[in-house]
């Protein structure tokens, strides 16, 4: 075999070519680089870092030995690389420094992207020296031995950049001081600049990873230090002459530009910091002067303005908190002089009190919503403000009961889903309910509106005057979604008798015809009939205050609906509630009407009216009420209804509507309408009142029982338990249906004591103990 024998390539053969390369790229790139002649060089680099080099001997050992390959070729080339580069910076530094400001960074800036371009390439030549030789020394850990592209860099660093540092940022924040102002400036520059600035944070452990360390310490922390004085002398000038409002639209424009800066030009790093530090100078700094301007903005319902507040102060820690409570005090003040405007009218007209409710609650909604986003806090400030004025206010101070605002919202449902001529299409009845429940929703004594609803949903299915029985369905079921089935189920029980009370009355006919072989109507003496069956737990019912001596007209029809029933559910006792019971009645005096009248009465008013066919002109209140066996106050009351609606006359007439035993009356026969069919079932005002009061005297009983079963549970849960933590605990479970009263509860542990429910303890003070 023929031995071959490299020929050893030196590094003063080849690094003339080399240099020469390296200038071409470096200054020339821009006039092209043949390829041929690139491939020169790396073969000139390679060729040079391949040739043997003879063993390397390790000396100071007595086992000196040969470690072949040990010294890799390359370090003498890697210097003479290094100190071309910092020749190349050196010459670029001094024409720089003899530059001004802006152009020195379009110089800079130039000289950097041609440098970086460059390098690119030449890392490529030397691609077999990073390989091998640069590789083996950074294994080795010498740190101070780069890559030839991060080489370029370090020295461009070390070079170029800090002899320069101090004057480009000075420049740079010279000119985005004057893109603040208004003028325009090159971004792309700027972008550059900032560029250079982070490829600069070298990584001295992990040199192929970058850092921002370069960006932060020579440019970033300048760069906001600049930027708060700059916003700390300008947002004071500003606010000192110009109004609260348009200096929040300063803020709001200067926080867009400094986001859109550093999209433009800045690293994304700084955003977060730069937008707290803007915050802090425009806004934090001047959050009581923008504090103090919202209850005016408030009162002047400026939305674009408090929108723009709410986004401002939304971004610094508890910046919203004491608008939240100037709202919530704003709109409770509001909400109280919009019902003391009305209160005059407001206490007996639930349409004009709930309306006036409902549209303080509705301007503030949409604030909320709108403006502020349905932020929770202040979802819960209008809601604290609403309890409030709904619950307390004129009207129910007026009507010295916090139960007014229950009951005329119970009254206003019963209007709307009434009979009318006067009602709205079925789709905006429904946007009506879901109104009414937002006033149901602050109610705090549900149990109040509970008992009015249920009364006045009982007199519309016994008297047929539900408008719609789906809106009834609905109403209920907004209730129960609200408050539980508990809540609702007897209400729903009145839905199901009526159908049940359809199916009897359907067996009662047909047994009738069945028995006599004859109609009802004729079974009755022509009298259309119809009755309804109620069990007595689910209907809020109370039996009849008076005696009633019935017509004998109508005797026949009870007594045989009477003896059908109690064959039919032997054992079950009919209550007849003749003061919930109605009927129609023909004249047949009156020469007014070609064909009579047809009058819609009460039973009580059938009864009265009856007694004049048996051929007397005139009774006296003391012979009506043998007749018809009514006490004084219904007898009264029955009688005004019927003078008060001119189907009686009254001898002597008395407009204090004070009625004595000796007064007469007679049927007035000049009595004129434009009806045929009139209503004269009218309630009086002092039947409205009673009827009120004795439904409030309802609930103060029920609060009562609900009170004391609540202890009950309570106690018998905890088995011993101190006054006060009783008393919470009561409260607790009762104020999602009334709040109950401290005095009231102390009287329902009393009667439980006396009961024997529960007991003192000897020897413990206000402490309790269950008794089982």
């Amino acid at each position: 075999m023929t031995a071959h024998t490299q020929k050893r390539v030196t590094l003063d053969e080849v690094w003339p070519d080399v240099e020469a390369g390296l200038e071409q790229i470096i200054v020339h790139l821009h006039k092209g680089f043949p390829r041929a002649q690139w491939m020169q060089l790396y073969s000139n680099v390679y060729n040079y870092c391949t040739t043997s080099r003879p063993p390397t001997i390790h000396r100071g050992s007595s086992n000196s030995k040969a470690v072949p390959g040990a010294n890799f070729v390359g370090e003498e080339l890697y210097n003479r690389l290094s100190d071309f580069l910092k020749r190349n910076m050196q010459g670029l530094l001094k024409e720089a420094q003899a530059m001004g400001d802006e152009g020195l960074l379009q110089y800079y800036n130039t000289e950097w992207q041609r440098t970086i371009t460059a390098m690119k390439h030449v890392t490529h030549i030397f691609e077999y020296l990073n390989r091998h030789w640069i590789k083996r020394e950074a294994d080795d850990g010498k740190k101070e031995v780069y890559e030839v592209y991060t080489l370029a860099l370090v020295i461009w660093r070390d070079y170029m950049f800090q002899p320069l540092q101090e004057r480009l940022k000075d420049s740079l924040l010279a000119l985005i001081e004057a893109e603040r102002n208004g003028e325009q400036i090159n971004t792309s520059l700027v972008q550059g600049v900032v560029h250079a600035y982070v490829n600069l944070g070298l990584n001295k452990d992990k040199p192929k990873e970058a850092t921002l360390a370069v960006y932060k310490e020579y440019f970033e922390e300048k760069f906001f230090k600049a930027t708060e004085t700059y916003y700390s002398i300008e947002s004071a000038s500003f606010i000192a002459v110009n109004s609260v409002a348009e200096y929040m639209k300063k803020v709001e424009t200067r926080l867009a530009e400094e986001q859109r800066r550093v999209q433009q030009y800045l690293h994304q790093s700084s955003e977060l910091d730069l937008t707290k530090l803007c915050e802090k100078v425009l806004i934090e700094k001047h959050v009581e002067t923008i504090w103090n301007e919202f209850q005016t903005l408030l009162e002047d319902d400026k939305i674009e303005d408090l929108t723009r507040m709410y986004a401002l102060l939304a971004r610094i820690p508890r910046g919203l908190e004491p608008l939240r409570t100037t709202l919530e005090k704003h709109v409770q003040s509001i909400g109280l002089q919009a019902v003391q405007t009305n209160v005059s009218q407001a206490i007996n007209d639930p349409k004009l009190y709930v309306e006036t409710l409902l549209k303080v609650f509705k301007k503030y909604n949409d604030l909320v919503t709108g403006a502020f986003r349905s932020d929770s806090g202040f979802v819960a400030s209008l809601d604290k403000a609403c309890r409030r004025f709904i619950n307390d206010n004129a009207v129910t101070s007026l009507a010295k009961s916090t139960s007014k605002s229950p009951e005329l919202l119970a009254r206003f449902i019963d209007l709307l889903l009434k009979k009318s001529a006067k009602n709205p299409e079925e789709g905006e009845m429904e946007q009506l309910l879901n109104d009414v429940m937002v006033v149901f929703k602050y109610i705090e004594d549900k149990d109040v509106f509970q008992t009015f609803y249920s009364k006045m949903l009982a007199k519309r299915l016994i008297h047929s005057s539900s408008s719609s029985e789906d809106l009834e369905e609905s109403m209920i079921g907004k209730l129960k979604s609200t408050c539980g089935y508990e809540y609702t189920s007897k209400l729903q029980r009145m839905f199901t008798d009526m159908s049940l009370s359809k199916e009897l009355l359907d067996r009662f006919k047909n047994h009738v015809e069945e028995q006599q072989n004859t109609s009802l109507d004729s079974a009755l003496g022509g009298i259309d009939f119809t009755v309804l069956v109620l069990a007595t737990g689910s209907w809020p019912l109370q039996p009849p205050s008076t005696n009633f001596s019935i017509p004998k007209e109508l005797q026949g029809c009870e007594q045989l609906f009477q003896n059908f029933y109690q064959g039919a559910y032997n054992g079950r006792k009919l209550n007849w509630l003749h003061q919930l019971s109605k009927g129609e009645i023909r004249t047949r005096y009156l020469t007014s009407a070609k064909t009579g009248y047809t009058f819609q009465a009460s039973t009580y008013q059938l009864g009265i009216l009856l007694q004049f066919n048996e051929g007397v002109d005139a009774m006296t209140t003391e012979e009506l009420q043998i007749a018809t066996q009514l006490t004084d106050t219904v007898l009264k009351t029955t009688l005004l209804s019927l003078v008060k609606t001119k189907v009686l006359n009254m001898d002597p007439p008395n407009e204090d509507e004070d009625i004595t035993k000796s007064h007469k009356f007679s049927l007035n026969k000049a009595f004129k309408n434009k009806k045929t069919k009139v209503q004269i079932n009218v309630p009086v005002p002092q039947q409205v009142k009673e009827d009120n009061d004795t439904t409030h005297k309802t609930v103060e009983e029920d609060r009562k029982l609900q009170i004391q079963a609540a202890i009950v549970r309570i106690m018998k849960m905890r088995k011993r338990l101190q006054h006060g933590n009783l008393m919470s605990e009561v409260i607790a479970q009762l104020q999602t249906r009334f709040k109950p009263k401290v005095s009231v509860i102390k009287k329902c542990i009393d009667i439980l004591i006396e009961k024997e429910y529960l007991q003192r303890v000897e020897g413990q003070k206000d402490m309790y103990s269950y008794v089982a």
